[in-house]
């Protein structure tokens, strides 16, 4: 029938022409008779999107701004991950699939437990942790793995939720696989997987692979790059929360126009400085802390002149310490030994000064700009580390703005960031004229308690900036912590309380009206402070799109993506 097939094709240019776009049509054809039943835009993979986007603008069917406005940002987060290589792929067949919990694609040998994964990783082998499913004590295993797999859960698991927020791949509810985790092993497609035997998953499919498929980074290039140029002149650009120059050289590789959070106490965790930084907290005394922070200073220092070295210029955030000192002491008895015999104390000691740091409720305890009120040699150490970072870096390349931005956080009261910021600024000013430079640099603060907010206006007579500190907001303005919120928000949902998760969506009703008030008053005293946001809604696009609405200037998006996204941060001119 090549009448009626010249008639379909024609029909269907008059569609795509009509709708500028892929169209998905449904017809059926009865005693020769063409009929159309349908037609809607077609779905489509995130690589399919930007190739018919770049087809389209090619065509002068639709504009540039167009091509980009059509892709869903949600779906270009697969792009943003590790991939498989694609000839590599062709070959490899998959044993299984499950839910594709979170994306990128992940290689590695099987281990059993996070204990596991974490040593493993120490000594340098790739793992993908496989449980029949996971809990809150196994971040640390999560966090050294590849990739996640487990036989139980959803979407929605505590295994989906975190690996989606770090950036890992994950593959949830494979109950194909028969377990033994006692004896770490299980079978899947008829086959015995033991603890070392190589496995490769994919978190944007949900594929589950035998053996090993290499992995290649995530690259902008092609029709990603083309659409990505595209974005160069909007409003929103993009920094990235990085606490290692290999994540920000990447990051930058990714178009990352800075780093918009830096958390200073990642840093603590290389090398031996560990032990030095626990040495300081069993301190007794000023001078023995001060002693110690001196063993930690030229490591920080050196960390901070290799970030400006791979920002190139770029704009850095730095926040000061902000967990509470517990997370540091040791667990395991060998490195409580250890301790001890660095101090000069017995194991009973140590243990006692461990226990005594304890808190209730850590995430409201002794901990952010609190630190530095208790132990100004702390800010004074990381100052000191920031400010001769920068003044060397800005010796080797004059041409480079360098202007540090210092972060207190967890402030609640003026006269907190008044305290501090007095540290800083004594200290910083001391070293720049010891130095002969010439360097700026600015002290802000990361607003993430409601009491920040109403009293903004006082605040920002001390503060250049403010960053909303929207995890910590979220969690003080309802009341709830995100690491317990899992075991109830589903019968919210359920109930229709609640339509989405707070911490993934920006409550715009509670949190962003505190975050509204917070930026008039902190304007109407500072008319050109600028605000931003550092949080996992930093990438969220409900979320930014609302951020943009109140005029924030700089926010940044999780911690996911400097393996890809990692902690994007978005920036207004």
């Amino acid at each position: 029938m090549p009448e009626v097939y010249e008639q379909f094709v024609g029909i269907c240019h008059t569609l795509e022409d009509h709708y500028r776009d892929m169209q998905d049509m449904e017809f059926t054809i009865e005693d020769k008779k063409l009929y159309m039943l349908q037609t809607r835009n077609g779905k489509r993979t995130a690589k399919a999107a930007l190739k018919i986007a770049c087809d389209l603008v090619d065509e002068g069917m639709i504009t540039e701004e167009k091509a980009v406005t059509m892709i869903d940002p949600r779906n270009l987060d697969t792009l943003l991950h590790p991939q498989f290589d694609a000839d590599a792929l062709k070959k490899a067949a998959p044993v299984a699939q499950a839910l594709a919990a979170s994306p990128g694609a992940a290689c590695g040998k099987i281990v059993f437990t996070a204990d596991d994964a974490k040593a493993w990783a120490a000594r340098g082998e790739k793992v993908v942790l496989v449980r029949l499913e996971t809990s809150p004590e196994d971040i640390e295993g999560m966090k050294a793995s590849q990739g996640i797999l487990t036989v139980r859960g959803g979407m929605t698991s505590h295994a989906a939720v975190v690996a989606r927020g770090m950036g890992t791949c994950c593959v949830s509810g494979c109950s194909e696989i028969a377990m033994d985790e006692a004896n770490k092993k299980f079978v899947l497609a008829g086959k015995e997987y033991h603890e070392g035997d190589w496995l490769s998953i994919d978190g944007s499919t949900g594929k589950i692979y035998d053996g090993i498929i290499p992995t290649v980074d995530a690259t902008i290039a092609g029709e990603f790059g083309r659409i990505m140029a595209g974005l160069t002149n909007t409003e929103v650009k993009v920094r990235t929360n990085a606490d290692t120059p290999a994540d920000a050289k990447k990051a930058r590789e990714l178009g990352a126009e800075g780093i918009g959070l830096c958390r200073t106490e990642h840093m603590f965790f290389e090398g031996n400085r560990i032990d030095a930084f626990r040495e300081m907290i069993c301190a007794e005394t000023l001078e023995e802390r001060e002693a110690a922070l001196e063993k930690i200073l030229p490591e920080q220092q050196g960390d901070f002149e290799k970030l400006y070295e791979a920002l190139e210029g770029n704009p850095v955030t730095i926040r000061f310490l902000d967990p509470p000192l517990h997370e540091f002491v040791p667990t395991e008895e060998e490195d409580i030994k250890k301790l001890a015999d660095a101090q000069g104390k017995t194991v009973e000691q140590i243990k006692t000064i461990i226990d005594s740091l304890h808190e209730f409720n850590p995430m409201m305890g002794h901990r952010g700009c609190r630190l530095a009120v208790t132990y100004p040699e702390i800010a004074k150490m990381q100052t000191k580390a920031v400010i001769r970072a920068a003044i060397n870096v800005k010796k080797a390349h004059a041409d480079w703005n360098i202007c540090p931005e210092i972060m207190i956080p967890l402030v609640g009261d003026d006269k907190e960031l008044k305290f501090v910021k007095k540290i800083v600024v004594e200290t910083a000013d001391e070293e720049i004229k010891a130095a002969g430079a010439d360097l700026k640099y600015e002290v802000g603060t990361m607003i993430e308690i409601p009491r920040a907010c109403i009293t903004a206006d006082d605040i920002a007579k001390d503060a250049e900036f403010f960053c909303f500190g929207t995890n910590d907001l979220t969690q003080m303005t309802y009341g709830f912590s995100r690491d317990d919120a899992g075991k109830f928000l589903n019968a919210y949902y359920d109930a229709k309380i609640f339509e989405n998760d707070p911490f993934a969506k920006l409550d715009q009703v509670g949190v962003g009206r505190l975050m509204e008030t917070a930026i008039k008053l902190g304007k109407s005293v500072r008319p050109e402070l600028h605000v931003g946001i550092c949080g996992e809604h930093g990438g969220d696009p409900s979320s930014v799109e609302f951020c943009t609405s109140l005029a924030l200037t700089t926010f940044p998006a999780p911690r996911s993506a400097c393996r890809s996204r990692d902690w994007l941060r978005h920036r207004l001119p």
